[in-house]
């Protein structure tokens, strides 16, 4: 009876609301809580116990819930912030995981490993911004040099794979990718100069007004930016999560330039709200649902991928970290920096659902490269933090803010503004 729409839904909801108080539960192994979303996922699926089933409104409410992630990405990002130096470093940086990613996939496909080297490459240069950031919060290494950095180096590795997405891995013509590309960036410049400087007085007042009321006019603002900039990339023949990205970036700078400080935490957090507690975990329940295990558990081959693509992880985000010498003197905090960039899954499990609906990616393939994003996800953070430890606060309640931070990384408890 749970394999219909409704019912399956419920489950979905039921296992959001579960995994946080698993997370909770088992703070000290510092598991966050979309991993524990996934892999209940994958227990409720029908490679496990068959209790549901995917339906066309379960693949909408899961696409409503990567796209909404992909907004909050774009979101938190604070341009400010990470300009100058941190940026560039981060974009060197990206190019050179680029350039390893793709060492490293055609090595694996000339020995037969993957089937295409395209795919891989771009997933193994990801930095799971969204899940790193409510941990650098919550652990208080968000407003250190430390911090920044990570914001940077996490900002182009969602950004980049975003653009490679829409740009080569959507399957038309160069030519034709390239001037959807000029035409979406010109159509999103003029969002962006038209956001920073919203100074109406009276749309300001208008728009606070309601936030104690039911218009809740900024939450359907952000909303309706999603679906316009999504929609635009779409038309364009571009993957939607690049209008998605987009949108996040233009509604935080109208924030920045309409809202005072009181107004963008209420706003943010009746995003994060709608977000992390509805939609996001619905992406990732469905993730562990569709997940491919037997493929993974189907040959000692395909099973031994799982560890080599978390190594190729930890190469192509780390092995950037030489550029941050000066910026980061002390070697255990660019080892710390290494295994945070190295931490990846929402894009990863997006770049592999093209790849094997395109039939260019095994689904044994997609099944080990998810799983070691699921792994990155907790190894990255926990060795990450214990060699940035003397970054951390201290005090009686630094153990327990660093537990929250790990534990509920699916979902942050604030953003930055």
């Amino acid at each position: 009876m749970l394999k219909d729409p409704a019912g399956t839904l419920f489950v979905i909801l039921a296992i959001a609301f579960l995994a946080p108080l698993c997370a909770r539960v088992f703070h000290r192994l510092r598991i966050p809580g979309l991993v524990f979303e996934i892999g209940l996922g994958i227990i409720v699926g029908p490679q496990v116990l068959n209790l549901v089933a995917m339906s066309d409104p379960i693949r909408l409410f899961a696409t409503l819930g990567l796209a909404t992630l992909i907004f909050l990405a774009g979101l938190e990002i604070d341009p400010v912030r990470i300009k100058g130096r941190p940026i560039q470093l981060a974009g060197l940086g990206w190019l050179i995981s680029i350039g390893l990613g793709f060492a490293m996939a055609f090595a694996l496909t000339a020995l037969g490993i993957v089937q295409t080297e395209m795919f891989v490459a771009f997933a193994l240069t990801t930095t799971a911004l969204g899940t790193l950031l409510p941990i650098l919060q919550d652990t208080g290494l968000l407003g250190t040099t430390f911090g920044t950095q990570i914001l940077a180096i996490g900002s182009v590795g969602e950004f980049g794979p975003i653009l490679a997405v829409a740009l080569v891995l959507s399957g038309a013509s160069p030519v034709r990718s390239s001037v959807a590309l000029v035409v979406f960036s010109a159509g999103a410049i003029v969002a962006f100069i038209a956001a920073a400087r919203m100074r109406s007085a009276r749309f300001r007042n208008l728009l606070g007004s309601t936030l104690r009321s039911s218009g809740q006019l900024y939450v359907r603002l952000a909303v309706l930016l999603l679906a316009a900039l999504t929609l635009f990339a779409a038309k364009l023949d571009l993957d939607f999560l690049l209008g998605a990205f987009v949108a996040g970036i233009v509604f935080r700078l109208f924030l920045n330039a309409t809202a005072n400080e009181t107004e963008r935490d209420a706003v943010e957090a009746k995003i994060e709200a709608v977000s992390y507690g509805y939609l996001v975990p619905i992406f990732f329940v469905v993730t562990g649902i569709t997940f491919d295990l037997n493929s993974l558990i189907s040959s000692p081959v395909a099973l031994l991928k799982l560890p080599l693509f978390l190594l190729l992880f930890l190469i192509a985000r780390g092995v950037p970290v030489v550029l941050y010498r000066r910026v980061l003197p002390s070697r255990r905090e660019r080892f710390g920096l290494a295994f945070l960039s190295a931490t990846a899954l929402p894009l990863v499990v997006a770049i592999c659902t093209i790849g094997v609906e395109r039939d260019l990616m095994r689904a044994s393939t997609a099944a080990a490269l998810i799983g070691a994003g699921m792994l990155s996800v907790v190894i990255g953070p926990l060795l990450g933090l214990r060699c940035v430890s003397n970054l951390l606060p201290t005090g009686p309640d630094a153990e327990s803010s660093q537990a929250k931070g790990i534990g509920e990384a699916g979902g942050p408890s604030t953003l930055p503004a």
